[in-house]
């Protein structure tokens, strides 16, 4: 698909089709790179994007253990003399 640079102040931009913006799942913000005289445009990442789904996994294979649980015994001075 070819596209017309046009021209927006002192920039100049590129229309992007309707159907290509539904199917790239793009909203309000995108995200532009270049490498090797490539220009990307992408979607922009969401911070902790996927988690939930990722924890559920976790917990069906019994993985979502604490890792830095109490130490066993404790000794008198945490029982008796310790305050909070």
């Amino acid at each position: 698909m070819k596209a017309t640079l046009v021209k927006i102040g002192n920039s100049r931009g590129i229309r992007i089709p309707k159907p290509v913006i539904e199917q790239c799942g793009f909203e309000d913000e995108v995200e532009i790179q270049v490498r090797d005289h490539v220009l990307l445009v992408h979607s922009v990442s969401r911070v902790r994007d996927g988690w939930n789904e990722a924890f559920a996994r976790m917990a069906e294979s019994g993985d979502d253990l604490l890792l830095d649980c109490v130490a066993e015994p404790t000794t008198s001075w945490d029982e008796e003399e310790w305050e909070w």
